[in-house]
């Protein structure tokens, strides 16, 4: 089937972008309960795996609100990015800000999809008010053991397509756009149309204007969400994330030894990937408690994260230490 959202000139006045940490929530955690292996986010997934099930998040809220093999998610759990880039804390607080009406309504319809709804969701239904903080509960730890400590690589992806999206717009115009974005959508006259999608989309039941949302764990397909008087969202593949996991050129180190130390230095290359104390340590050969003391200089000064996993704590590099890094290995 063929959809096609018309466009006026005050909804195309209103198309923007925007980086949404919950619209990575959903296809991320239906990657890591799928049992396909993906060729792109292997190497992620084989590291998250294992946290995941030892927080019990596969048996959660999460496990039945999001569905392994595909379809519906409810659409409450990707509320509208009020600005450009909202933090996680913004979104769930919207989330918790869900109608009552809203949340059976989605959830009667993912019913109907699946053919019922698990016992934690049938409660859910019964309470949103009081049921939707044990869900953002569960989704803040989702987070910090899947999506944060890894989020300075990702959102460099999202905002270097944004960036690529935004300079086509001014120098050949929004069609333009429109056609390069995904195989299944094109620019027509004053109508973006979609192919393949199931339902109808018009006016009336998408809202103004157009939120477009790069993801890297979107998949090949493109996800929509309709819910005035909120505008239409379409999450699509982000370009570049092919790359998002390949070990990156080794910097010089001694040049930057010379700025931030040996140690210092040489905890930043093995946050390649996010580590804990324990295991820097015992990669590195430096003590447990070097190691703790080097981590806290270098998060004071903005390179690196923290983020708690369970009964462990990540360390990641922050988007600046990436930056640096980049800078050291040119």
């Amino acid at each position: 089937m063929l959809a096609e959202l018309a466009f006026s000139a005050s909804d195309l006045a209103q198309v923007r972008f925007a980086v949404s940490p919950m619209w990575e929530i959903a296809p991320s955690f239906r990657l890591l309960t799928s049992a396909a292996a993906h060729p792109i986010h292997r190497a992620w997934a084989d590291q998250v795996r294992p946290r995941l099930v030892a927080a019990g998040l596969d048996r959660g809220w999460l496990a039945e609100l999001i569905p392994p093999t595909g379809g519906y998610v409810p659409d409450f759990l990707n509320p509208a990015p009020a600005g450009p880039a909202p933090t996680p804390t913004a979104e769930w607080d919207a989330i918790l800000a869900s109608s009552a009406d809203r949340v059976r309504q989605d959830l009667d319809h993912l019913a109907r999809h699946q053919g019922h709804l698990g016992p934690r969701l049938r409660t859910l239904r019964a309470d949103p008010q009081n049921r939707l903080a044990k869900v953002t509960e569960e989704i803040e730890t989702y987070w910090g053991l899947a999506l944060a400590p890894y989020w300075a690589r990702i959102q460099a992806v999202l905002d270097t397509d944004i960036l690529h999206r935004a300079r086509m717009i001014a120098e050949h115009g929004a069609g333009r756009l429109f056609n390069d974005l995904h195989t299944s959508v094109s620019w027509d006259d004053n109508g973006l149309q979609l192919a393949g999608r199931k339902q109808p989309l018009t006016r009336n039941t998408a809202g103004a204007g157009l939120l477009l949302i790069p993801s890297a764990f979107a998949g090949p397909g493109l996800r929509t969400r309709t819910a005035p008087p909120d505008p239409p969202q379409l999450a699509y593949p982000a370009r570049g994330v092919g790359s998002l996991w390949k070990t990156r050129p080794a910097p010089r180190a001694d040049a930057l030894a010379a700025v931030l130390g040996r140690s210092r230095t040489l905890l930043l290359i093995e946050l390649e990937t996010p580590a804990s104390t324990t295991q820097l340590a015992h990669r590195t050969g430096l003590s447990p408690a070097g190691v703790s003391q080097y981590l806290t200089a270098l998060r004071n000064a903005g390179l690196v994260s923290a983020h708690r996993a369970g009964r462990s704590v990540l360390y990641a590099r922050t988007t600046t230490a990436e930056t640096l890094l980049q800078t050291a290995s040119d």
